[in-house]
C-alpha cells in the first residue's frame, strides 16, 4: 500500500463514509413523513427550556412527547409547548407514541445508558454533550447505530456558526501562513441548580471545555496526543437539588493537544473563574479562541457557542479587521433542529458523531494524563476539514 499523509487518510476515510451516511439518511427519510421529523425529548429541565423554543419554530419538527423522571417537569413543558404526550420513564416513552428522533437532555451521567436504550428500540438520537461517559461506550453506541441502520449525533454544534466557517476558510486559504498554535478558554463560577456537574462523571471538561475542544479540533484537525492537568479548587459546593455536596469531578483543567505537523493548542476551563459576563456570556467582547500562524493571527469574539465576530490581523502596521459580526441564525441549541432538517432534506450535517467521539476521547485522555502525568496517544479521527 503506498504511503499517504494523515490528511489524505482523513480525507479518504471521510469520503468513504459520506456515501454510507447519505444512504442512511435517505433510508431515514423514507421511513418518515419526509416533511417533519417526530421528536421526543427526555429530560425536561433547564436545557429543554433552551431547546424547545427553537424546535417549536422549526418547519421540520413535530414535537411528539416529553419525558422526565420528575414527571411534573414533563407536564410543564408539554403544556408550555403543546406537546401531546408525557411520560415519567424512558420505558414508557419508547413504548408510547411513535417518534423518529430522541433528544437526550438529562444529567450527563445518564446519556450513554439512555442513548443505548433508544437505539435498541429503533430510534435515532440527538444527545447533549457528552454522547456517553467514556470513549469506548460512545464508540459502542455509534457501532450499534450503524448495525441497526440508525443515526446518533452529539452536541456541541459550534461547527455550524458562520464565524467557525470563516476561521476554517482563512486557515485553509493560508491567510495566517503556517499554523503554529491556538488557545481557547471558557469558565465561570459553576452551576448551582444541580449536583451532577460536580459528581463523578460530571466536571468542567464535559460541560465547558467540550465547546473549545470541538472548536479547536474542528479548525486544526484531530488531536494525536494529549497532555493535561486537572484539579479540584472548591472541594465542597452548595447546589439547589442536594444542598452541600462533595466535589468529585474536576472543576479546573488545562489541556494541551498535538494536532500533528508541529501544530499545538491549549484549552483551559473551569468552575472557579470570576467572569464579569456571567454564565450566559452576554457582553463578552474579548477573544476566547485565538489561532496564530507565521503570517497572521485571528481571534473569535465572544464564546464559540455565542460568537459575534472574528478579528483577523495580517499586518504589523494596520489594526486587525473584524469580520462576520452577524451570528446569522446560529445558536448553540440549534443542533437538533439542524439534524431534523438534514433528515428531511437527506443532506449530511456538519455535526458528526465521530467528531463528538473524538472530543470525548480527548476528555478521557486529559483526565488520564492528569493522573499519570504522561502524554496520552489518541486513536479516533473524524472527517476533516469540517467545512
Amino acid at each position: 500500500m503506498p504511503n499517504i499523509s494523515r490528511l489524505d487518510f482523513l480525507h479518504r476515510t471521510a469520503m468513504s463514509g459520506v456515501a454510507l451516511l447519505l444512504s442512511s439518511l435517505e433510508g431515514l427519510a423514507l421511513t418518515t413523513a419526509q416533511k417533519k421529523i417526530k421528536i421526543a425529548i427526555i429530560g425536561c429541565g433547564s436545557v429543554s427550556g433552551q431547546y424547545l423554543p427553537h424546535l417549536s419554530k422549526s418547519p421540520y419538527v413535530e414535537l411528539i412527547s416529553a419525558c422526565d423522571i420528575i414527571y411534573e417537569r414533563a407536564i410543564h413543558r408539554a403544556t408550555e409547548f403543546k406537546i401531546p404526550n408525557t411520560y415519567p420513564h424512558i420505558d414508557q416513552l419508547l413504548a408510547g407514541a411513535n417518534f423518529d428522533l430522541m433528544l437526550t437532555l438529562t444529567d450527563m451521567q445518564e446519556h450513554g445508558r439512555l442513548n443505548k436504550q433508544a437505539l435498541l428500540a429503533g430510534r435515532n438520537v440527538w444527545s447533549e454533550k457528552p454522547l456517553a461517559n467514556t470513549y469506548q461506550e460512545g464508540r459502542a453506541l455509534l457501532d450499534l447505530a450503524k448495525t441497526k441502520q440508525l443515526r446518533i449525533w452529539g452536541a456541541p454544534a459550534v461547527v455550524n456558526s458562520p464565524q467557525f466557517a470563516f476561521m476554517s476558510k482563512a486557515i485553509r486559504e493560508g491567510k495566517l501562513g503556517k499554523i503554529s498554535s491556538a488557545h481557547a478558554n471558557y469558565g465561570h463560577l459553576g452551576p448551582t441548580w444541580s449536583a451532577f456537574f460536580y459528581e463523578k462523571g460530571g466536571g468542567s471538561l464535559p460541560d465547558l471545555g467540550v465547546y473549545n475542544l470541538a472548536t479547536l479540533t474542528g479548525l486544526l484537525g484531530p488531536a494525536r496526543q494529549v497532555m493535561a492537568m486537572t484539579s479540584i479548587v472548591t472541594p465542597q459546593r452548595t447546589v439547589d437539588n442536594k444542598g452541600k455536596i462533595k466535589v468529585e469531578a474536576e472543576d479546573n483543567a488545562m489541556v494541551l493537544m498535538d494536532h500533528g505537523n508541529g501544530v499545538l493548542s491549549h484549552v483551559q476551563c473551569g468552575f472557579n473563574y470570576f467572569d464579569p459576563y456571567g454564565h450566559e456570556g452576554k457582553g463578552q467582547n474579548n477573544h476566547t479562541v485565538t489561532v496564530w500562524g507565521t503570517k497572521g493571527n485571528m481571534g473569535l469574539v465572544g464564546y464559540d457557542w455565542a460568537p459575534f465576530g472574528v478579528d483577523l490581523a495580517t499586518s504589523f502596521t494596520e489594526p486587525p479587521v473584524r469580520y462576520v459580526e452577524d451570528p446569522g441564525d446560529y445558536v448553540w441549541q440549534q443542533g437538533a433542529s439542524v439534524i431534523a432538517e438534514s433528515m428531511v432534506k437527506r443532506t449530511e450535517p456538519l455535526i458528526a458523531a465521530e467528531h463528538a467521539l473524538h472530543v470525548l476521547e480527548i476528555i478521557e485522555a486529559a483526565r488520564a494524563s492528569g493522573i499519570s502525568g504522561k502524554k496520552i496517544q489518541l486513536e479516533s479521527v473524524f472527517k476533516w476539514p469540517v467545512v
